[in-house]
């Protein structure tokens, strides 16, 4: 990330500035190939539109949502603790996360333990930023494109959201053809509970082949997504039906950064 001028809260710190937002980049952010394009994207609009930010780097730690959704509280709470005595320590007020696992326990999990902060999940600052004035975008590339929007289960049904994604496409003169199953009644990827890291129940089809098959009934050259967990299993149920080189499998941040040419 050198090369994308990203600083550390420690950095700036130093120096006694404090940035606008914190940038949680999240465990798959930070490591997990097709997730760290998604952190690249958000950096670039960021940069872009001029916001002055800041990341914990080495000092941020799993926020602790996978062990809590597989049943260790007691693990939970020890990475809870540890996040929330140093963002507090730096001040933290605001923070914006491109994992909606990520935005739901920093939001709802953390102010009992004593981590109270302004969270914003990734497409809802974009929006914010259009909506302010301080970020304009156009299709680019993905203009007329159909681009069907997977509804992460944290950022939707968690926690209520569904139209800055969707509004998002749309700024993108793109073409939003909805699943069946959408909004209230979206379907989960497979990866959601801790499900991510262990292998799937016995069976006779998987969760997120079966999301996949039901995207790709749409006929989109695109499927959105807003969640580093949705873009695996999104991206694999892709793959299970052969049809990776016509349906791409993108993050919301990256459809706009790449319609920018940022």
């Amino acid at each position: 990330m050198s090369e994308l001028n990203v600083r550390t809260m420690a950095e700036m710190a130093a120096t006694g500035e404090n940035p606008e937002i914190l940038f949680w980049v999240g465990c798959a952010g930070s490591f997990d190939d097709k997730a760290k394009k998604v952190t690249k994207a958000f950096v670039k609009i960021l940069n872009h539109a001029g916001i002055s930010f800041a990341v914990l780097g080495t000092e941020e730690g799993c926020t602790g949502d996978p062990a809590k959704r597989s049943g260790n509280e007691f693990l939970f709470q020890m990475q809870a603790m540890q996040n929330i005595q140093v963002m507090n320590a730096y001040g933290v007020k605001k923070v914006v996360a491109a994992c909606p696992h990520c935005f739901n326990t920093l939001k709802n999990e953390y102010p009992e333990l004593g981590g109270e902060y302004e969270v914003l999940h990734h497409t809802q600052f974009i929006q914010k930023l259009i909506d302010e004035g301080r970020l304009k975008i156009q299709g680019g590339e993905y203009r007329g494109k159909r681009i069907t929007y997977h509804d992460a289960c944290y950022l939707g049904r968690g926690n209520d959201e569904y139209e800055a994604p969707r509004s998002l496409i749309e700024k993108l003169d793109a073409a939003l053809v909805e699943m069946p199953r959408n909004r209230k009644r979206g379907f989960c990827c497979g990866a959601g509970g801790g499900q991510m890291f262990k292998e799937a129940e016995p069976g006779n089809k998987e969760v997120n082949v079966e999301r996949a098959e039901e995207a790709i009934a749409q006929n989109p050259e695109v499927i959105a997504v807003g969640c580093p967990f949705c873009k695996t299993m999104m991206a694999d149920g892709v793959k299970h039906f052969e049809k990776e080189e016509q349906i791409k499998v993108l993050d919301l941040a990256e459809l706009i950064a790449n319609a920018q040419d940022l």
